[in-house]
């Protein structure tokens, strides 16, 4: 099954749980409710997704004259993808890491740590901004963003369905409520799995921008020997403005996550998977 896929029946499992809550708390009305007031919540850190970012991050702009060999590879990067080239920023972290951000390809905004350039050989750091690159054409800050919404009405709903269980306000009318202790569990359960699909759609996605980097800069071995460095180095030194709610935005985890159940919670695949399907990838192309 394709990363576009297993996103979309992600996205869908998101909605049905939606639907299921809203119906238990006040039918048709409480989706509404709920769904519409998640969206205005979400609505402003969309459309200023880009400036919220790179303020948390003190992230600068790179004037062409400042890094001209890093404006050129972004450059080329973003005609192979056919995508108007973002703005490129960095950041002052000697954790080496970078992201994508922006509403959509033509708000875009690329991101380097001052650690990465310099960790990285020049065709790995090719390969880094080709996977940015790759989050960009296929508009997974987008993506993101619906999921985003998605959990917030789950979120939302499950804690009005939460107190008016308590306090005995629950759903009273001719279509009946169901059982209330299942319900009440239900509305408990349903935040961790909207979490979890929530996180799920991030490791999709960073499949899917591995594999249109990999594409776009034509080395998929340099982009796998990058992530190697990035695992390697990001255990040694964390990221020090780090914030949980931005770190499925980064190429590899700035919170680095050891195995174990930490791993069922990250928002990056295991960075072994990804690199041995870049591997594979090279040896399909030969």
């Amino acid at each position: 099954m394709t990363s576009q896929w297993k996103t979309f029946l992600l996205l869908a499992l998101l909605s049905g749980m939606i639907i299921v809550l809203g119906g238990m708390l006040g039918g048709r009305s409480g989706v509404i409710f709920a769904f519409g007031l998640a969206l205005l919540m979400n609505l402003g850190s969309y459309w200023y997704s880009d400036r919220i970012v790179l303020s948390m991050y003190h992230a600068r702009e790179l004037a062409p004259e400042e890094a001209p060999q890093l404006h050129q590879i972004v450059e080329e990067l973003a005609h192979n993808a056919n995508v108007p080239k973002p703005r490129v920023c960095v950041v002052p972290e000697e954790a080496p890491n970078a992201f994508a951000t922006g509403r959509d390809p033509e708000h875009a905004v690329v991101a380097v740590t001052q650690g990465i350039l310099r960790l990285l050989s020049l065709e790995e750091l090719r390969g880094v901004l080709a996977h940015e690159m790759g989050h960009i054409a296929n508009r997974d800050i987008l993506v993101q963003t619906i999921a985003g919404v998605m959990a917030s009405a789950i979120v939302t709903l499950a804690n009005i369905f939460q107190f008016t269980a308590i306090f005995g306000l629950g759903r009273r009318d001719e279509e009946g409520g169901g059982n209330p202790l299942v319900g009440f569990l239900l509305a408990l359960l349903a935040p961790v799995a909207a979490g979890l699909i929530q996180m799920a759609i991030s490791r999709s996605r960073e499949y899917l921008a591995d594999d249109t980097g990999a594409r776009l800069c034509g080395q998929p071995l340099a982009l796998a020997g990058a992530l190697h460095k990035l695992a390697v180095q990001s255990g040694r030194i964390p990221l020090q403005s780090g914030n949980p709610s931005t770190e499925q935005m980064f190429i590899v985890t700035p919170m680095y996550a050891m195995g174990g159940m930490a791993s069922l919670f990250s928002t990056h695949p295991p960075i072994e998977e990804r690199i041995r399907r870049l591997q594979d990838m090279a040896m399909r192309q030969g």
